[in-house]
């Protein structure tokens, strides 16, 4: 059941993203920025991480889980740091994930050797 409702509520958002570049005149990269702020202010009023708990990947995976992440790496660090945790914080949350998708990156690029379009 875990797996069916992940697999609706990713869909939902991904729906409601799709809905959102067919009807605006938004360009895909503000829409992920908007996606991630989304993230970060829906974390920032504790309305994120109850959905995340009920909803498991369908909610983490997608951007709005990545802004989630990063706010909640900068609220552990001002706690910590104080006001340098605001530039720090998000880093650290994220590094391992990003580092991951660089890593993955580089070897899919090695193992399929990609070449341009013509």
């Amino acid at each position: 059941m875990d797996y069916l409702k992940a697999f609706i509520v990713g869909g939902v958002i991904c729906a409601l993203v799709q809905i959102l570049m067919d009807n605006t005149k938004l360009m895909p990269g503000r829409i992920m920025v908007l996606l991630v702020v989304t993230g970060s202010i829906l974390g920032a009023l504790g309305i994120y991480q109850p959905f995340a708990e009920w909803a498991g990947a369908g909610a983490t995976v997608p951007l709005l889980g990545f802004g989630n992440t990063l706010w909640k790496g900068v609220w552990k660090s001002m706690g910590e740091d104080g006001f340098l945790g605001i530039f720090k914080g998000g880093f650290t949350a994220s590094a391992v994930g990003i580092s991951g998708a660089l890593i993955f990156g580089y070897l899919g690029s090695i193992l399929f050797k990609p070449k341009m379009k013509s």
